[in-house]
């Protein structure tokens, strides 16, 4: 047995021997070849690399990529195609929600009038033109707000429904009134400016009829109607668009009432003028006068007017003003520290609808709720 064992030794180290003289051989000729041995070597390795070598192994690492590559983007691709069906499936919903409030419950909140007012549902349609459902709870809710902190009205309960169909069916008319309104002032070539719309807000502030401070109009506007200054401004164009439409279409009243200021200017009778043609009952027969003086809180008498009394001396005619009902011709006839006595001859314009009326077969109309 130790006999085998040493021969088995032996044999292990004649191995080992030989293969520590086999590796140093091979270092030692690897150490000792010639710089022209190993530029040779170089360049047969250098001459094995061509251009179908270089795209084989750009093929194969392009492919190794891929593996990762198409299932990431396939899962993008997939998360994308998802994301949009939701949230086409919300827009949907959205849309059908607001509609049905709209057109079957005919909804009044204040969710809704701001999301009309970005999306232009219409409540009618003049001709080819559509009237937004915006501008017709523009109208409504005012009038609801009025009621409901002034009045003390709860629109809610049963016994004020009718009330409150009233409501909606004036706000519907005066929408479509100002709809034909605009048409008209298009048709013929009638705009508002600012600067008239300043003034008129002016003239309320020195009256005091809406506060005599921006704070204080800001805070009856809310108090009353629930409004900021944008939307009385828009009111206040609306309204004076109208007068102006009327006035220029109403050529009857509009050359009547000059014709009586140029008499006046060349010396006319104010009183027998107004006796023959002022048509407002309660002063015509006393010569146009109002029965008392008038200051800046007369309540009975137009902003507008009182606003051009005191800008007239004593004697002194002015011309035709537009009260937005009727062309007065205004004469001071004292002043004193109770008020302006004064005297007018007042022409009542033609109401609006003498004008829509024509226009209504161009643009019939189409109204999509049923109060």
């Amino acid at each position: 047995m130790k006999k085998k064992l040493k021969k088995q030794n032996k044999k292990t180290n004649k191995l080992v021997k030989f293969l520590k003289f086999s590796f140093i051989k091979e270092y030692l000729d690897e150490r000792n070849k010639s710089s022209e041995d190993k530029l040779k070597e170089a360049l047969r390795e250098v001459s094995s690399i061509t251009n179908e070598t270089v795209s084989k192994h750009r093929e194969a690492v392009l492919g190794d990529a891929r593996k990762y590559i198409y299932p990431l983007s396939h899962s993008k691709h997939r998360l994308v195609r998802i994301s949009v069906a939701l949230l086409v499936l919300a827009i949907v919903l959205f849309m059908s929600f607001c509609i049905v409030d709209i057109y079957a419950f005919q909804s009044t909140s204040g969710f809704i009038y701001s999301v009309s007012d970005v999306v232009p549902f219409p409540v009618a349609k003049l001709g080819n033109r559509f009237i937004s459902y915006h501008s017709y709870l523009f109208e409504l809710r005012r009038n609801m707000h009025y009621y409901e902190s002034q009045q003390g009205i709860n629109f809610s309960v049963p016994s004020e429904k009718a009330q409150l169909a009233s409501l909606k069916t004036s706000a519907l008319n005066r929408v479509i009134t100002n709809a034909y309104v605009k048409i008209l002032a298009n048709e013929n070539h009638v705009k508002v400016t600012n600067n008239e719309i300043n003034n008129e807000i002016s003239i309320l502030q020195k009256q005091n009829k809406l506060g005599s401070s921006s704070s204080v109009l800001n805070s009856v506007l809310e108090d009353y109607w629930g409004w900021n200054i944008s939307d009385f401004r828009a009111e206040l164009k609306s309204e004076i668009l109208q007068q102006k439409v009327v006035a220029k279409l109403d050529t009857t009243t509009s050359n009547l009432a000059y014709n009586l200021y140029n008499q006046l200017l060349k010396g006319g009778n104010f009183i027998n003028l107004a006796n023959q043609y002022s048509q407002d009952k309660s002063t015509s027969s006393n010569g146009g006068q109002y029965p008392s003086p008038i200051n800046q809180n007369s309540s009975n008498i137009s902003p507008i007017i009182i606003n051009e009394l005191y800008h007239l001396k004593v004697g002194q005619i002015s011309p035709p003003i537009n009260t937005g009902y009727s062309l007065e011709i205004l004469k001071v006839d004292s002043i004193s520290s109770s008020g302006i006595t004064a005297s007018h001859i007042q022409l009542n314009l033609q109401p609006i609808s003498k004008f829509i009326k024509p226009i209504q077969k161009k643009y019939p109309k189409t109204v999509y709720i049923k109060i």
